[in-house]
């Protein structure tokens, strides 16, 4: 029996593997209820059959999928332990604040697990009794924050002693990331690819993009990695869903959101699944194509999902290993299910549905470059204006009046009844402007004045989740405000510098006092970062 050091070794070495030919990983979808009945076994036994078939060098357990109440991913995961495979448990932050989060990766380490996809997750859907409240207290990237701390020795306070602080245990986590490039709009696609980029600079170690069927985005990702961090990319998945006609139609009618599926990929699917066999053999061939593309254009591996056996996951695999020397590109030419006049970062490569290394040229030439004054004069939000100018001018802590207004509000929050007139003066002016909610710690410089806490339903503070369509919001029907943050950005020339800040953690201590008295007496996160 293998000891428990054994077992940590083992599960230490995700990077590594991925850093050694092309990899296989699959995802195991959990269930609702008791780990013993149907659903949940066959969880277990397809797991365990791929940790041992020798074909499969990771196994992935999802956390809540699709915002449902499941068996939480170790729980099934714990059994793979001595296995050969990697054990990765995907983490999300929908139903959990950080502290629960921080003892969830407790637990985890406890138990031995060391391979962690750090995901934002779905909005919550129906649940016991009603649809449940959504948490995101934080985001992926406070997440991956919060690991990377803990992997370098978690300092925290010591109960009852305000000024000592202790070091905890270091963790040994290999913290991965979720990108999704499958987008319609130039600031929705290219906002995902910066919120990678925050992630990186955070502590991710590799990454796995989401299910979209469209060969020339999953070949710009590879493009953008190698143009942005060269011989420093990391390791990343190229995600495949094994389609099915109903799989097809759900993704179609926006499902699971993040997820593409175009109107006509949909109809293929619905032809395929008229054959004897409901289209099982189409299907397979579809998903073999597509690794196929992900190992030609230089992935590190494919994470396969889908209603699969173990002996499918071995067919689609014989497939694809079949295709091999340049028929990666034909393969690719029988993938390009894309949204009409989708932008794409680069020129197009040399074969269809593939992407050259040259970027945009029509993009290229006017990025970071401001619009002329009077486009800018005419731009709709005045409400940005009054706050770029708050920020340059008042707010920005090495702004020219801030230490005056500073001083200002040192004598204010002497008098309890002037911090009320000033909390009341602030309100007057960002209610009706932004939609202020009051929670004390404000985004609005971060987001080009836009509030996450009334217009985000998941108050991303650190970038876009993955979950829009066409620009809008998977849950409220109006553009995402990282959308419009980029595109009003773009205005200035400053787009590209949207998500250059610290990792952004709101003070929930803070909420119904003044935002204005926090930035200026240092009490907010601006103060912390």
């Amino acid at each position: 029996m293998p000891s428990d050091e054994d077992s940590l070794v083992r599960q230490s070495g995700i990077i590594a593997r991925l850093s050694d030919g092309f990899k296989v990983a699959i995802e195991i979808e959990t269930s609702r209820g008791l780990a013993m009945e149907e659903g949940a076994r066959h969880s277990v036994d397809l797991a365990k059959a791929a940790s041992q078939g020798g074909r499969v060098d990771a196994v992935c357990f999802t956390d809540n999928p699709g915002g449902n109440p499941h068996i939480t991913p170790e729980t099934l995961g714990r059994e793979l332990l001595d296995g050969d495979a990697e054990v990765v448990i995907n983490l999300s932050c929908k139903d959990y604040n950080r502290n629960a989060l921080e003892g969830r990766l407790w637990s985890l380490s406890s138990l031995g697990f060391r391979n962690i996809l750090c995901l934002s997750g779905d909005y919550p859907v129906d649940g016991f009794s009603g649809q449940a409240q959504p948490v995101f207290d934080t985001d992926s990237v406070g997440l991956l924050e919060l690991i990377r701390r803990m992997n370098e020795g978690l300092r925290v306070t010591l109960p009852g002693r305000r000024n000592a602080e202790t070091e905890l245990g270091h963790t040994a986590f290999h913290p991965g990331a979720a990108v999704n490039p499958f987008k319609l709009y130039e600031g929705e696609y290219l906002t995902q690819l910066y919120k990678m980029d925050f992630k990186l600079r955070t502590g991710a170690k590799w990454l796995v993009s989401q299910i979209g069927y469209d060969a020339r985005k999953h070949h710009e990702l590879i493009r953008y990695l190698n143009l942005k961090h060269g011989e420093e990319a990391p390791p990343i998945l190229g995600s495949i869903f094994v389609l099915s006609a109903p799989a097809a139609r759900f993704f179609g009618r926006w499902g699971i959101p993040g997820v593409a599926v175009n109107s006509e990929l949909v109809e293929v699917a619905n032809r395929a699944a008229k054959s004897k066999d409901r289209g099982r053999a189409f299907f397979n061939e579809f998903a073999a194509k597509q690794i196929a593309v992900l190992r030609g254009t230089g992935y590190s591996g494919v994470y396969l999902s889908g209603r699969l056996t173990y002996k499918r996951i071995e067919q689609i695999l014989d497939i694809a290993e079949s295709i091999t020397g340049d028929g990666w590109k034909d393969a690719a030419a029988e993938i390009g299910y894309s949204q009409p006049d989708e932008f794409y970062l680069f020129e197009p490569g040399d074969s269809t549905n593939t992407a050259s290394d040259e970027l945009n040229r029509e993009y290229d030439a006017r990025r970071g470059r401001p619009a002329s004054f009077v486009r800018r004069a005419l731009h709709p939000d005045f409400a940005y204006r009054i706050g770029r100018f708050g920020k340059h001018a008042i707010f920005d802590h090495d702004a020219p009046a801030f230490n005056a207004s500073a001083a200002i509000y040192r004598q204010i929050d002497k008098s309890k009844i002037a911090t009320k007139v000033a909390h009341a003066a602030e309100q007057m002016m960002k209610v009706p402007l932004y939609g202020c909610r009051d929670c004390g710690d404000c985004s609005l410089p971060e987001i080009a004045e836009l509030c996450p806490e009334s217009q985000c339903v998941k108050n991303q503070r650190n970038g876009p989740c993955g979950g829009t369509r066409a620009g809008k919001c998977e849950i409220l029907d109006k553009d995402c405000i990282y959308l419009r943050a980029y595109n009003t950005l773009k205005l200035y020339g400053e787009e590209e510098d949207m998500l250059n800040h610290p990792v952004t953690f709101t003070d929930a201590s803070l909420k119904g006092t003044a935002s204005w008295a926090n930035t200026f007496l240092k009490r907010d996160h601006y103060a912390k970062e």
